[in-house]
């Protein structure tokens, strides 16, 4: 089977679609299937270094970048849009990965044309929280060609089920499919040892480490992780905050509260960390919190929960269900008051985080390992594949 990916870029800084897009490629790539991707080489504040003049192998994976051109903020590349022209027939079914920027018109309006199938990711776009910000300029995206490519589709990718539940009033009469993100287990194996972390960061000393991971962006909750965080503190708990992520446009409000609040001492801003160094924080932190105001998967939950360390997040996290059901970490509203007492009571209780660790990594090699999820991609892959006219795929072979 020929699988197309189709992304607005692949800068690690910019989360989740960039990561998640590459590695469902990897994983059905590992099955046997042909499997290319395109992306832009954007990155915040520059560009990647990457060849523009001929393709990339990784891990099985055909991957070719393409010019970021003006407006930026959409990811625009001509270059792009005139290569999908040969790349879009060529496939059996096609991937596109977020909305509302140019890939989707390009690829979109071509698999329309070709009558290629095509998979739509919203990435949590739809999510009433995010589907309503710059609602104008939305709209006039969504009227140009974003209704059309979305109605057109033939599904819907959803991470979860919650996602697609509160996606379901924009999704345009388009079918809905829920196949989860995933990890590659081995990568999760072998952990650095306790205290790699804490010898880099000496001022968090022996005490308690509650870590945040991920983009310092406004829908992950971090004006509500300050406050309750120095709530925490306020009652007589000894812990120490460290928030690691790239900047996503909040890192001098961010600074800003963590002044406010007194936490300066108490709190450890690392920046972006990757590999080994992402691992050694895990690995040596008491409690994961996420209080995210909308999450339509949250990966770098299942990473956490992966490395044994249990996890606090919101009811907005869309995998909270599973989380909860599963013994792997506990769930509150995004409210202040609720995630400082939460704290507080599983910081109290070691043996009780510990058991709980246990269980989020059991959990995590049930429901979130890439090995299981690319059998239900390729399986929907397959069956959207078979839609395809056979008047089409005789035109493609030819």
């Amino acid at each position: 089977m020929r699988i197309l990916h189709v992304l607005g870029d692949l800068a690690p800084e910019t989360g989740g679609p960039a990561k998640a897009g590459f590695e469902m490629a990897r994983a059905v790539a590992r099955r046997g299937h042909e499997v290319r991707l395109t992306a832009t080489d954007y990155a915040p504040g520059g560009r990647l270094d990457v060849p523009l003049d001929r393709p990339v192998r990784q891990d099985g994976v055909e991957i070719r970048f393409f010019p970021v051109q003006a407006p930026r903020r959409w990811l625009a590349s001509w270059p792009m849009r005139r290569a999908l022209a040969d790349l879009v027939p060529w496939a059996d079914v096609v991937h596109l990965h977020s909305l509302y920027l140019f890939h989707d018109w390009a690829a979109g309006s071509l698999c329309i044309r070709n009558g290629v199938p095509y998979i739509v990711r919203p990435h949590g776009t739809l999510d009433p929280v995010i589907h309503r910000r710059r609602r104008l300029r939305k709209t006039m995206i969504d009227l140009w060609f974003q209704d059309r490519v979305l109605a057109h589709a033939a599904a819907i990718h959803y991470t979860s089920a919650e996602e697609m539940r509160l996606a379901q009033p924009h999704a345009r009469g388009a079918p809905g499919v829920v196949v989860p993100l995933g990890l590659d287990l081995a990568d999760y194996a072998e952990l650095p040892p306790r205290g790699a972390f804490r010898a880099r960061h000496p001022e968090i000393g022996t005490r308690p480490i509650v870590l945040f991971l991920g983009r310092l962006n406004f829908k992950k909750g971090l004006n509500l992780l300050v406050p309750a965080f120095a709530r925490l503190l306020a009652g007589g708990s000894d812990a120490h905050l460290v928030i690691a992520g790239p900047d996503g446009g909040m890192l001098a409000k961010l600074e800003g509260w963590i002044g406010a609040a007194g936490l300066g001492q108490r709190t450890t801003l690392t920046g972006m960390l990757t590999g080994r160094d992402k691992l050694a924080a895990l690995a040596d932190a008491d409690l994961f919190v996420l209080p995210s105001w909308s999450e339509n998967f949250g990966i770098a939950v299942v990473e956490a929960m992966a490395c044994e360390l249990p996890v606090l997040v919101s009811d907005r996290v869309n995998i909270w269900r599973e989380v909860a059901a599963d013994g792997g970490g506990r769930i509150e509203p995004p409210d202040v008051a609720r995630f400082a007492a939460a704290m507080a009571e599983l910081l109290a209780d070691p043996a009780r985080l510990a058991a709980m660790g246990k269980m989020a990594k059991t959990s995590v090699a049930r429901r979130w390992s890439w090995e299981g999820v690319a059998v239900e991609l390729e399986s929907l892959y397959t069956r959207l594949a078979a839609s395809r006219p056979a008047s089409r795929l005789a035109s493609a072979a030819g």
